[in-house]
């Protein structure tokens, strides 16, 4: 990907804040991690979309609907388009910044825009399971401006076993500018119901597939 925007003081510090917080806990929550400026063509994006596709659950052959599970809207970005294609380069100053200060090895980035409309949800999920070796690093960033504690759609995190001392649950409100990272692997989450709609874009950093022989499509 060429003509990588610069890293600045302050998204630097952002990185470092990820780093630590996944080395520490396996999750970090950064607000501001974009100003308005930075997030607003995002939203915009995300709203224009007219050909969002139902979720489902489960990769490959395995993807199935169930709306007992999962309620959502995704539209998967894409490098051509100029605004996907800006958030594309910010992950990948981030993956290049995680393979450096945690040795992970990250290969590559996949992402949607992700539509809750009113009454929409995730039940409690992990984004890969042990040992499968797809996806190492999940994020969501936030496109919700004045989003209230009265319009649900909070992101629950369930930190691992050996961290139910640091606090239990923690929830996350998805306002706009908020990222948030955690080990696929790991680290247990949920979307609670939303009462309005709400917007986000999740995306996952992989290793290479073909190192374990296998295929595994972004699902």
């Amino acid at each position: 990907m060429n003509h990588l925007p610069l890293v600045t003081p302050d998204r630097q510090h952002h990185f470092d804040t990820i780093c630590q917080g996944l080395h520490q806990r396996g999750w970090a929550v950064v607000p501001d991690f974009l100003v308005q400026e930075q997030w607003q063509p995002l939203l915009l994006r995300a709203r224009a979309i007219d050909h969002y596709q139902l979720a489902g659950v489960g990769r490959g052959d395995n993807l199935q609907h169930n709306d007992s599970v999962r309620i959502s809207l995704i539209h998967w970005l894409n490098d051509n388009h100029a605004i996907d294609r800006s958030w594309l380069c910010v992950m990948e100053e981030l993956r290049l910044c995680l393979n450096r200060s945690l040795f992970l090895g990250l290969f590559e980035f996949e992402a949607h825009y992700a539509c809750y409309p009113p009454g929409a949800f995730y039940k409690r999920h992990l984004d890969a399971f042990k040992g499968t070796n797809n996806r190492i690093v999940s994020t969501v960033f936030y496109l919700n401006p004045d989003w209230g504690d009265d319009d649900g759609g909070n992101l629950a995190i369930y930190p691992e076993q050996t961290h139910q001392a640091m606090g239990g649950v923690i929830e996350v409100q998805p306002k706009a500018g908020t990222l948030v990272v955690f080990l696929s692997e790991d680290i247990p989450h949920e979307v609670l119901k939303t009462i309005k709609t709400r917007y986000s874009i999740a995306g996952w950093f992989r290793i290479n597939p073909s190192i374990f022989g296998n295929l595994d499509p972004p699902g």
